[in-house]
């Protein structure tokens, strides 16, 4: 998944093509390869450590973060072959001696987002706590950042603007979209070459494992949110003796046959019920932001800032492509509501300037943004089989935006060049694990999240026996650990720092909804950012 919105549902198994598929392994194959080889490169990682020092100034981290850097294999089944280095960041406990409980490692999604300023969330009040018990470490995983990084385009043409976001594409905007599908597959496989291959979820699961030994953790102690999830759950599947404690933030669905073609209509449809919550949360407010009184007049009002902004994109660079992506933040998270909504206010009373504050495209973010979806692309593209006729996409997304035209077709063309992709499809792993295997893990989800839908979690609570689903009802913020509700941040303290959670599954009410005039403030305040 995605920072902006890249994961769904309605595809029949028939619409999936097999492409190029590496089979199941069996004895004696290179997954068999694998597992010895990351059994080496951790035996060399916990004897190397990670040698923490000062961070560099690219990672704009303050003095009081360490930075460091740990080795893997580019290939597990090749351990003495070329090796790449991930960055690695921590700040120490903060607490006394006797309330150590070593490394707390945290990924926030993605594929391609990094953790590096994870250390820093321990002055927030809701870590605080934890802080105190733990080593807070942060990383940022292969092809991310400085860890051996990925780029399929130029950074300085990807946040090209203003672009058109049509809900019914029309058959020409098809046909431009698959050759831009086709070149952004292509200049993946030229900017990478052979190495490209070896960016899957698979070896960011055997990473981590590298990393906990490097950290010098018999077990690891994690928490991963969004598709932090999913390697979370790879790794839970192949190490499980390795595990001490793992939070699940925000659960990807891990059945083999959602990933990932079905994950992304399951996430479009999501969205659409999210976007509806925003609207009719806007209108309930009509009288701060004059959008409507009803959802469907808050569409109405949106449609016409759409419209006028295809005719004349506000400060040349806010079209209706970039309004579609700043307003996909509010099915993320409830934090944008009040902003967003007043920016679409001001903008359709004549003022620009608030919307193309939180529109416009920024050039210094290019490099990032770019090296983002690289790695996004490549993880999604190898990791599993996609539909390799583009007749397959048109017609489940055609049916689709007939229901949930808000985000189809934007994510439709997010991962269409994995229908041209050059390089092998892996098999998905199958998540499960025997009863006793695993320790008792927690499972966070909110009952209406949009990037991962909540069917996800009560999948993932299946799969990993003894796991603890800890469910935020009628909710639709994405990762709500360590947010605004203070039921779900008991739970999850209780088990960071004593081990405790409920028996099998429990729930908390709601966080209350934003208000309009106290958010413009509590928007301001920093909290941990989850993509999928």
């Amino acid at each position: 998944m995605r920072a902006v919105a890249r994961y769904g549902a309605a595809a029949a198994i028939g619409s999936l093509l097999a492409g190029t598929l590496a089979a199941a392994p069996a004895a004696g194959t290179p997954a068999d390869a694998e597992s010895r080889g990351t059994a080496i490169a951790a035996r060399r990682a916990a004897a190397a450590g990670v040698g923490f020092g000062s961070c560099p100034a690219s990672e704009r981290l303050p003095s009081s973060v360490a930075c460091g850097t740990v080795e893997v294999p580019l290939d597990y089944a090749e351990p003495d072959g070329r090796r790449i280095s991930l960055t690695v960041s921590r700040i120490r406990a903060t607490g006394e001696p006797g309330q150590y409980q070593g490394a707390f490692v945290y990924n926030p999604g993605g594929p391609g987002a990094s953790s590096m300023y994870f250390p820093l969330a321990g002055g927030l009040p809701e870590w605080k706590r934890i802080a105190r018990a733990y080593d807070l470490v942060g990383y940022a995983p292969r092809g991310v950042g400085r860890s051996a990084p990925l780029s399929c385009q130029d950074p300085s043409t990807y946040l090209k603007a203003p672009t058109q976001a049509p809900v019914h594409p029309s058959p020409a905007e098809k046909r431009e979209r698959i050759a831009a599908a086709k070149a952004y597959a292509a200049g993946c496989a030229r900017l990478t070459g052979p190495a490209l291959r070896h960016y899957t979820s698979l070896n960011n699961a055997r990473d981590l494992d590298v990393l906990r030994a490097a950290l010098g953790q018999p077990r690891l102690t994690f928490m991963g949110a969004s598709y932090g999830t999913y390697f979370g759950a790879l790794y839970a599947t192949l190490f499980p003796s390795h595990v001490r404690r793992m939070v699940f933030d925000s659960a990807v669905d891990p059945s083999r046959e959602k990933i990932w073609y079905r994950s992304n209509l399951a996430q479009s449809l999501a969205f659409e019920g999210r976007w509806a919550d925003f609207r009719a949360w806007a209108a309930r407010h009509d009288g701060t932001f004059g959008l409507g009184g009803t959802p469907e007049a808050v569409a109405e009002s949106y449609e016409r800032a759409r419209l006028r902004l295809a005719a004349k994109p506000a400060g040349g660079v806010v079209g209706p492509g970039q309004l579609q992506s700043a307003f996909l933040g509010t099915a993320y998270y409830d934090d944008y509501w009040a902003p967003r909504a007043k920016a679409l206010s001001e903008y359709l009373r004549g003022n620009e300037e608030p919307l193309i504050a939180q529109a416009a495209p920024r050039p210094e973010s290019a490099k990032g943004a770019e090296n983002a979806n690289a790695v996004y692309t490549a993880v999604e593209c190898n990791d599993a089989p996609w539909p390799t006729d583009f007749a397959v996409w048109d017609r489940d997304n055609t049916e689709l935006a007939r229901r949930a035209p808000f985000e189809t077709w934007d994510n439709v063309w997010t991962n269409l060049p994995c229908a041209y992709w050059t390089g092998p499809r892996q098999r998905p792993l199958e998540v499960r694990t025997k009863r006793g295997a695993l320790p008792p893990v927690l499972i966070l989800a909110a009952e209406r999240d949009a990037a991962t839908p909540y069917a996800g979690a009560k999948e993932l609570a299946r799969r990993l026996k003894g796991a603890v689903l800890i469910t935020e009802r009628d909710a639709g913020t994405h990762g709500v650990g360590g947010g605004p509700n203070g039921c779900v941040n008991a739970h999850l303290e209780n088990y960071l720092l004593r081990g405790q959670t409920p028996v099998r599954r429990a729930s908390c009410a709601p966080h209350p909804e934003p208000d309009p005039v106290s958010l413009d403030r509590s928007a301001a305040q920093p909290r941990l950012p989850h993509t999928v």
